[in-house]
């Protein structure tokens, strides 16, 4: 298979893993459990970026180029688009094999990616080591608004 078919193939079910997490979602009021999923591969497709191999440590993604490479932890959630930075970060993991995090905002209604935010790594752990809340220190965890407020975050898609 090349990859025009591979590609072509991964936005089918990509469409019906969509689909299918919204109509389970419609049925239980319970998330699927594939919005991280649809977000690497929402974000790897905006923003041209390459999937790592599964269970890579540190980073779902990354872009290759002559200037080298820069790797991505991708962290999705699905939001109403009426009220798209209500909600929290799922856990980031803070090691050293990353650039930089990229938040995933997809609606809850279709599962399409409404927004993409960037932060650089040093930011992010600094924003999340940072004293005064145990969901941050200990959890890695922070709140939508407070990624967006990041110093130096910002939306990377649409632009």
């Amino acid at each position: 298979m090349d990859d025009t078919e591979q590609d072509q193939r991964l936005k089918q079910l990509l469409r019906q893993a969509k689909e299918l997490a919204v109509h389970y979602y419609q049925l239980t009021g319970k998330p699927l459990g594939v919005t991280g999923e649809v977000a690497e591969l929402e974000a790897a497709q905006k923003l041209g970026l390459r999937l790592a191999p599964a269970r890579t440590p540190f980073y779902d993604a990354y872009r290759q180029d002559a200037g080298g490479r820069e790797t991505f932890q991708v962290k999705g959630r699905a939001v109403t688009a009426d009220d798209r930075y209500r909600g929290r970060v799922p856990k980031i993991n803070c090691g050293d094999g990353f650039d930089a995090v990229l938040l995933v905002l997809l609606d809850k209604a279709s599962f399409e990616a409404i927004e993409i935010w960037r932060a650089e790594r040093t930011a992010v752990i600094a924003r999340l080591t940072a004293p005064g809340s145990k969901a941050r220190n200990d959890r890695h965890s922070m709140g939508i608004a407070q990624f967006k407020s990041t110093p130096g975050a910002r939306r990377v898609w649409p632009i």
